[in-house]
């Protein structure tokens, strides 16, 4: 049995430009996340998947393994479950979980506990969600509650937001959906796993890296992110 961390990272983003590189708290994003997946111990092995050596250096550095991605699956028009795919081809193992550099608020008791919610309920997908007692619309309709009556909004259903901060594939699964042509993200059995409303914070623009660094020490505390034993 082999858990595998995969922390994917493109060199092309396009609202932040090269936002894995940039600094919080004096230490790049994608620093950031392989300390946590190594320090977490619950993972076999801790990869950063990307098409470029900057990545790969960084990843070395830290103590985690590279794998570089062909660069027709790190453009605008690929998608993540061709890299994925492509990932599990080259690397064997039981389940597969995604790691998000941009949800540095996250902490790494959020993903030891999503990492074994996954395994006790032999899920073949693990989602992570944001719970939102709130009144909800979508395409102007309610979601959650009824334009009949006013509720209380701690007496309605949560919405619940898939974050992507960490995600869970069981590899067999994904891969047997994808060579059948069918969406491997969602194949199988699906869990839905809460994580709070700071964990779920995903750094697309400089305003949320600057609330990743304002929040920073109230969650993890006022010392740097320390870096994992190689």
């Amino acid at each position: 049995m082999t858990n595998i961390a995969m922390i994917p990272a493109r060199m092309g983003s396009q609202r932040l430009k090269q936002k894995n590189l940039l600094p919080l708290r004096g230490v790049p994003l994608l620093a950031h996340v392989v300390r946590k997946c190594l320090n977490a111990g619950v993972f076999d092995e801790v990869w950063v998947n990307s098409e470029s050596d900057v990545f790969g250096e960084i990843a070395v550095k830290e103590g985690a393994r590279f794998h570089k991605r062909p660069d027709e699956l790190a453009n605008n028009v690929a998608t993540s479950e061709q890299f994925v795919a492509e990932f599990l081809d080259k690397h064997p193992c039981t389940r597969l979980f995604q790691v998000h550099s941009i949800a540095p608020l996250m902490t790494m008791d959020e993903v030891k506990r999503f990492t074994q919610e996954m395994i006790e309920g032999d899920y073949d997908v693990m989602l992570s969600v944001v719970d939102e007692p709130l009144e909800a619309f979508c395409r102007g309709e309610p979601v959650n509650f009824t334009l009949a009556e006013k509720t209380n909004s701690q007496d309605l259903p949560p919405v619940r937001r898939v974050t992507w901060s960490i995600t869970g594939w069981r590899a067999a699964t994904y891969l047997e959906a994808t060579r059948a042509g069918q969406c491997a993200t969602y194949a199988g059995k699906v869990g839905l796993s809460p994580v709070n409303r700071l964990a779920g914070h995903v750094i697309k623009t400089a305003e949320d890296l600057a609330l990743a660094e304002a929040l920073y020490p109230l969650v993890h505390g006022e010392a740097e992110p320390a870096a994992a034993a190689v």
